[in-house]
């Protein structure tokens, strides 16, 4: 069986995501990945993946350029035309707009096609109204054309549901082995943030108005004891001006674990999310974790359970605050969040649910 991915988002999470994916997948399926370049694709990105899964790039643009998105639809066409697959599966706004176009236009089985949103473009806040409610309209009308959208997180699901009644939930998950692994063959002190002289304050993505990093600069203002990192890169680091926080740019995994194992805090403040994998990833690696209330953060963080929900900038400054206040409860708290993942959010579990999910 010959399964498709069409990916304009190549990057973050779900790079990631596909990474595991496809990985594990690969002695199952055949596996061909349609995909466009972006900033943060790693350079030896086919390092990442098995040798046996191909790779053909087209240049797929962000936004709305009608004369780049019709030349991408015709690749799209033409690739698939040739490839003749017998599953396609769409990841991101942009390829799950044109890949059931595209789909409808080859006649291709409705029932083999899925598509992931990875956080929806209508819940994108620095977006005027007027284009949420035409993104919102768009995935509506994409949504007639056929296909199961597949949400990464109950949040998502929902949100899937008010467009179509063909919608799946499978939880994204993280491939806790490789972590282990990485940590292993590098000799990492997964308790090296005990000895920090500092608190350290963190995060990891991109620099970008939806991760918020105006209100990261904030918070790392009302802590100017304490150390703040941008595990990432991005346009938006101008708006990192506080004395205290350092960007590291992009990194490799087994350096982005190694910065993450040296924070007391994990921060996210996103004004939206799919299910982010970061901070699987950093619950996995049992730090305490306070993040933004909305879809994603929330269907995974359970407030003074496995980590914080902050509905505010004094949210985040209260939780913060309680971190030295309270060992006892930042102790269980990492363990929470450790367990979380190891139950609900790994990629054995993920990756046996789109199995079945193709084999139907």
């Amino acid at each position: 069986m010959k399964i498709v991915h069409i990916v304009e988002a190549f990057g973050g999470g779900v790079y990631s995501f596909l990474v595991d994916l496809c990985n594990e997948l690969i002695n199952n399926f055949e596996i061909v990945i349609i995909y466009s370049q972006r900033d943060q694709t790693p350079k030896n990105f086919k390092e990442d993946f098995d040798k046996r899964i191909r790779f053909v790039e087209i240049d797929m643009c962000r936004g709305l350029n009608i004369c780049k998105n019709i030349k991408s639809l015709f690749q799209i066409k033409n690739i698939l035309k040739n490839e003749k697959p017998d599953i396609v599966h769409l990841h991101s706004s942009k390829a799950g707009f044109l890949g059931r176009i595209v789909c409808r236009m080859n006649k291709f089985n409705e029932k083999k096609i899925f598509y992931n949103p990875h956080g929806f473009a209508f819940l994108q806040q620095n977006e005027s109204n007027f284009k949420r409610k035409m993104y919102f309209e768009l995935e509506k009308f994409a949504a007639k054309l056929g296909g199961y959208i597949v949400g990464c997180s109950k949040g998502e699901y929902e949100e899937a549901s008010k467009i179509s009644n063909k919608c799946v939930n499978i939880n994204n998950g993280i491939n806790t082995e490789k972590i282990d692994n990485i940590i292993k063959e590098s000799e990492l002190d997964r308790k090296i943030y005990k000895k920090n002289e500092k608190i350290i304050i963190g995060t990891v993505g991109r620099i970008c108005y939806q991760k918020n990093p105006s209100l990261f600069n904030k918070i790392a203002e009302k802590f100017p004891e304490y150390n703040f990192v941008w595990i990432g890169d991005g346009d938006l680091k101008n708006e990192l001006k506080s004395n205290n926080i350092k960007i590291t740019g992009w990194l490799s995994q087994n350096e982005v674990i190694e910065n993450v194992l040296e924070l007391n805090i994990f921060i996210l403040t996103s004004l939206w999310e799919g299910l982010p994998i970061a901070l699987l990833e950093v619950m996995y690696l049992k730090k305490v974790c306070i993040v933004s209330n909305v879809i994603g953060n929330k269907d995974v963080i359970k407030n003074y359970n496995n980590g914080f929900i902050a509905k505010s900038e004094d949210d985040f400054i209260k939780y913060i605050n309680l971190y030295n206040e309270n060992i006892k409860l930042m102790n269980e708290m990492e363990v929470s969040a450790y367990r979380s993942v190891t139950d609900y959010y790994n990629t054995k579990k993920m990756i046996k649910s789109y199995e079945i999910l193709y084999n139907k």
